[in-house]
Parts: structure tokens; C-alpha cells; sequence
């Protein structure tokens, strides 16, 4: 297990170190995982991925009518859970796999909800400046250049919009690191050998441990939100660090 980069070149390396894998091979992992991704989480965290889930949906502040958008929405169980506590809200997603958001369409259409679904880059959002109330982005930043989605983010965020985040984190505590990386490995293999992923997606299990170690801890997260703009950066974590929900705003003028 190597220590992290310096917070100040962390983006860099990250880029430098997983640019082919991020570029060139997660579509096809997402394509091959997206039919069972929902229960293959709900597998490899023993029942406990919809705690996590229900526990990030806690802290998105909604108010009716407002315009929000799910970044990274996967097969959209953020935007249906919005939804299904506020019917009025104009929902939209983005995410890079059409096979991802096809099964995210179909489930929210199972619930007579429409979701507003792009096919496209995160890391430059098709949608004008101060344009949503909320943003979600759930469990997908490890595999972002997340300087420039945030960045991305703050912009299309209107005056006092909120930004709420969730994903696995480095864990500040060397022993839990270690501990949590031998755990995922053999999770990992467990997962993708019952539920038949492809070849491309069992050798992906090394880039999902080192994306980890490269990441960030619940406070590094939190400055590199303060470094993009946003204000008001609150953190929290579960199980020693190893998960951590953000919410930040968009400050107002003046």
C-alpha cells in the first residue's frame, strides 16, 4: 500500500496513471455490469448498499418544482428516489453508458417517472450556466478527473444551488485502508465470478483498488470543493472513513 500523492498534484498523477483505463475501458465495463449492477452492490456490501443509499438520500434538500440533475446517474435510482419524495421536480441525468441509463430509463418508466437522460461527457455538461437547484453525484468520481466535474458543476449550479456527493473514500486511518483493500479485493473476484462479468470487467479489479488509493479522504475531498468554488463544505463519514457524504453550495453574488 503506497501513501497518497501531495493533495496539490493528486489530479495529475490520477490522470497520468488511469487517462487509458478511464478513456478507453470503463465503457465497456459499465455495458457488461449495467443488466446487474443494482444487486451485484446490494451482493458485494452483505445488504447493506441500499442503507448507503438510503442514507445519502437524506441529506439532498429538495423543494417542490425545483430543476436537478444527477450526474454520473447510472440507472438512475438517485433521480427515481427524488421523484418519489417530490413528483413536481424536473429531473435530468447524464451519464457515459447508454446500457447504464437504458436500464435506468426503464426502471423509472416501471414507476410512471421521466427523467430527462443525456448520453455524455461529465466533464463538460450540456447545460447552461446557473441552470439547476441540486446536483447529485453518487459513487462514480473515483473514475473522474473530478477538478473539472466539479468545476462543471459549480457552474451549471444556480446562486445558492446545492451540490450533493457520495462515494468510497481513502480512509485517513492506514490500518482501515489496508484492511478495506484486502477486503475489496476478494469481493471483487467473488462478485464478478457469480454474477458472470466479462473479461474486461475482472481485469479491472487491480484499477479499482489503486483508483482508491489515489483518492481522496473525506477533508481532501472537502478542500478540493473549497478550491473549486463552492461554499458552505460539509462532510460526513461512515464506517471509519471508508464512505462519506458532501453537500456544498454555489454562492451567491456579493
Amino acid at each position: 500500500m503506497n501513501p497518497p500523492p501531495p493533495l496539490a498534484v493528486r489530479e495529475q498523477l490520477r490522470e497520468q496513471r488511469f487517462s487509458k483505463v478511464w478513456t478507453e475501458e470503463l465503457d465497456e465495463v459499465f455495458t457488461d455490469v449495467a443488466p446487474y449492477y443494482d444487486r451485484a452492490n446490494l451482493f458485494a456490501s452483505f445488504g447493506l448498499w441500499n442503507e448507503f443509499f438510503r442514507r445519502f438520500m437524506a441529506t439532498v434538500e429538495i423543494h417542490p418544482g425545483e430543476r436537478t440533475l444527477d450526474v454520473c446517474a447510472g440507472t438512475n435510482a438517485v433521480g427515481i428516489g427524488l421523484l418519489q419524495r417530490e413528483p413536481t421536480l424536473e429531473v435530468h441525468a447524464i451519464d457515459r453508458s447508454a446500457a447504464m441509463q437504458e436500464v435506468g430509463r426503464q426502471r423509472a418508466l416501471a414507476q410512471g417517472f421521466h427523467i430527462d437522460s443525456v448520453i455524455g461527457d461529465v466533464h463538460l455538461l450540456p447545460f447552461p450556466d446557473n441552470h439547476f437547484d441540486v446536483v447529485t453525484l453518487q459513487f462514480a468520481s473515483r473514475h473522474l478527473r473530478i477538478k473539472e466535474v466539479f468545476t462543471e458543476i459549480h457552474r451549471v449550479l444556480k446562486p445558492g444551488g446545492r451540490f450533493f456527493h457520495s462515494d468510497m473514500l481513502r480512509p485517513a486511518n492506514p490500518f482501515v485502508e489496508k484492511a478495506y483493500y484486502a477486503y475489496l479485493r476478494a469481493c471483487l473476484s467473488l462478485t464478478g465470478l457469480l454474477f458472470g462479468s466479462s473479461a474486461k470487467a475482472h481485469n479491472c479489479k487491480k484499477y479499482f483498488i489503486d483508483a482508491l488509493e489515489t483518492f481522496y479522504s473525506a477533508d481532501e475531498l472537502s478542500e478540493v470543493m473549497r478550491q473549486q468554488g463552492f461554499s458552505d463544505v460539509s462532510a460526513r463519514t461512515v464506517f471509519a472513513g471508508m464512505l462519506g457524504f458532501h453537500r456544498a453550495v454555489k454562492p451567491r453574488p456579493g
